[in-house]
């Protein structure tokens, strides 16, 4: 029996490396120093609001956001914007279609973003928990473990791992970007540098406007992790303390016991 799940083990392992060296690598992805990293992290207010001016201006031409509600840019560990300036930012950038009213009118904080724009556009809501910048070495997790699933060094690299070279094929533009698995995606390079202009004076050089994009996606993909990391905190600090306690009161009430000297 034991012989049949070592063989079986040993196969799927074989199978899931050879899987991953035959899709080809990631490409290259180079870790982040993100704020909101390690189990103390936190989002930067600052970065946070700099990543929504990009998508606003930029991402959102094409990509949307549809499962993240308006209202939440004033959630404390967000943006936190006020809730007038929310109100403000979705009346003035965004429309929705109203079936009461059967027409479109200025969206409003309890809506949600748009969706995307075009087809082939993916939702960005959930993007930096659905892609993992980090895998090996050979498909085995190792990095995963060292430096978490990298979904927003993904996104940093994508974004400023444009080449400048193109290629046609079946009639479609391809561009080389060094960290898109096989090296050849079909998104023009979204991001330039200098493509906004932030309004805390902040570099808007390609690598920050990036790295300020990658943090706001994070958030809209998980906006309460700081929340549920505080949650596991306290657990893990209370079950310690439980812990602790449960062995002293064993050890007091199982002291007269164990002290006695049995008869022979």
């Amino acid at each position: 029996m034991l012989k049949k799940l070592a063989i079986s083990a040993v196969a799927a392992l074989t199978l899931s490396v050879g899987g991953a060296m035959a899709a080809g690598g990631a490409g290259e992805i180079h870790d982040v120093d993100f704020s909101f990293e390690g189990p103390f992290g936190k989002f930067d207010q600052n970065q946070l609001q700099r990543g929504l001016k990009v998508y606003t201006e930029v991402c959102s031409a094409c990509h949307g956001l549809r499962y993240v509600p308006i209202r939440t840019l004033s959630d404390e560990g967000g943006p936190h914007f006020t809730e007038e300036q929310v109100r403000a930012y979705a009346a003035e950038n965004f429309e929705t279609f109203d079936p009461e009213l059967d027409d479109t009118r200025a969206a409003k904080p309890a809506d949600f973003f748009p969706g995307s724009n075009m087809e082939t556009a993916p939702d960005l809501s959930l993007m930096a928990k659905a892609r993992a910048g980090f895998s090996g070495p050979q498909g085995l997790g190792i990095n995963q473990m060292l430096k978490g699933m990298g979904g927003p060094e993904y996104i940093v690299a994508i974004l400023t791992g444009y080449t400048g070279k193109e290629m046609e094929s079946a009639g479609t533009t391809f561009y080389e970007n060094t960290a898109f698995p096989g090296g050849w995606i079909a998104m023009a390079p979204p991001l330039v540098g200098e493509d906004v202009d932030f309004d805390d004076g902040h570099d808007n050089s390609l690598h920050h406007e990036s790295e300020d994009t990658a943090a706001f996606l994070m958030w809209a993909a998980e906006p309460k992790m700081m929340a549920r990391q505080r949650a596991g905190f306290i657990g893990v600090l209370m079950l310690s303390i439980l812990t602790i306690l449960l062995y002293l009161t064993n050890k007091r009430l199982w002291a007269p016991i164990k002290g006695k000297k049995t008869k022979a």
